[in-house]
């Protein structure tokens, strides 16, 4: 586990408490903890994500040389893979 010690703003700081309450948390660690995995989830590009370039990867080798007529059957072709 990292430790650090951090400056940040009386807002942020309420913010981290209502996390901590609303989620029942142990403490402010845990909150920061869970603000970055709800980053990570709604923010990051997918690209980004480990498990996006192990499907990518599984896609590649399975289906190098398939074409598609629209986007809509790739779109089907990548959410079943």
């Amino acid at each position: 586990m990292v430790q650090a010690l951090i400056d940040i703003s009386e807002h942020s700081n309420r913010i981290l408490n209502i996390l901590k309450a609303k989620y029942d948390l142990k403490d402010k660690s845990a909150a920061i903890n869970l603000m970055a995995e709800q980053y990570e989830e709604e923010l990051l590009e997918p690209e980004l994500r480990p498990e996006y370039i192990q499907k990518i990867e599984r896609i590649r080798k399975t289906s190098a040389s398939r074409t598609f007529k629209d986007i809509k059957e790739l779109r089907r072709h990548l959410e079943n893979a």
